[in-house]
Formats: C-alpha cells, sequence, structure tokens
C-alpha cells in the first residue's frame, strides 16, 4: 500500500456498506484500506457454499464470475466508505474488461481480492483488481463501477 492509511473492516461494517447477503456477499473482511485508491478484501472459501454443488460436484471450482464479482464487492466496499455517506446507495457494474483466470479457486483457499483505483469521475470508479490465493495470481481484471442513489 502506498501512502496513506491502512485500516481493517470487519464484516459487520462491510455488511453496513454493502446490499449484499448469503449466498452472494462473497467478502468476509477488507484487511487493507487506503480510502477509495486501493485495499485487500479477503473470502475464506469453505466447502458449505451452496456454487460447489454443481460447480463441480466431484471436482470443486469456485466459478471465475463469483471471484471477478468479490473483487467488484471489495473496490464497492471502498467506495461507499470512502464516501462517508450514512445511507449507502447501490453499486452497479459499468464493465468488466481484460478478465483472466490462472488457476482454479478451490475450498480451503483463501482468496485476496487486491483492488487499486485506476480513475474515477463523479459517482463512477474503475478499478484494477487481482486475485491472490498463497501469494499466486489466481484471477484479474479492470472492474468500472458506479453508485446510484438507493
Amino acid at each position: 500500500m502506498s501512502g496513506g492509511a491502512v485500516e481493517a473492516v470487519g464484516i459487520l461494517e462491510i455488511l453496513a456498506a454493502l446490499p449484499h447477503r448469503y449466498p452472494f456477499l462473497l467478502v468476509d473482511r477488507i484487511v487493507e484500506i487506503n480510502g477509495d485508491l486501493s485495499g485487500i478484501g479477503i473470502k475464506n472459501v469453505t466447502i458449505n457454499e451452496p456454487h460447489f454443488l454443481g460447480h463441480f460436484p466431484n471436482n470443486p471450482v469456485m466459478p471465475g464470475v463469483l471471484v471477478i464479482e468479490g473483487m467488484a464487492q471489495t473496490a464497492g466496499a471502498l467506495c461507499i466508505r470512502s464516501l462517508g455517506a450514512s445511507k449507502p446507495g447501490l453499486v452497479y457494474f459499468l464493465t468488466i474488461d481484460k478478465a483472466k483466470f490462472r488457476k482454479p479457486v478451490i475450498p480451503g483457499d483463501v482468496l485476496e481480492y487486491h483492488m487499486q483505483r485506476l480513475s474515477r469521475r463523479r459517482n463512477m470508479w474503475w478499478y484494477k483488481g487481482e486475485a491472490k490465493v498463497k501469494g499466486e495470481l489466481v484471477a484479474e481484471a479492470e472492474l468500472g463501477a458506479m453508485i446510484a442513489e438507493g
């Protein structure tokens, strides 16, 4: 992380910032935050998650779209938190670009979403995200989102 204050956010603050709930909340904790500039979200991947029933029964693999969604939720929490709004708005995808999946994510993995802001214009943000397990890159993408009033 560069420059600013490094903070951590637990599940209760994430629940206050994001509208997502089980089984679609894909961030358990944010361990580093530098305003809306950067942050690292954590997802503890467990076999109890419903997508593993069908993806794939004898070889459970976390769907890549859920890895991307976890990146977006981490970035959304950074944006909403940086606004300091008492009633957060809804976060909507604008773009998903340059998505690449490098290695499967499986139950037992601790998935880290490393998010770095690329730019911001009014209520729109763009981030580069890297998903890592044990420091190894498993997926990456550039994401754009906007916050609409809730």
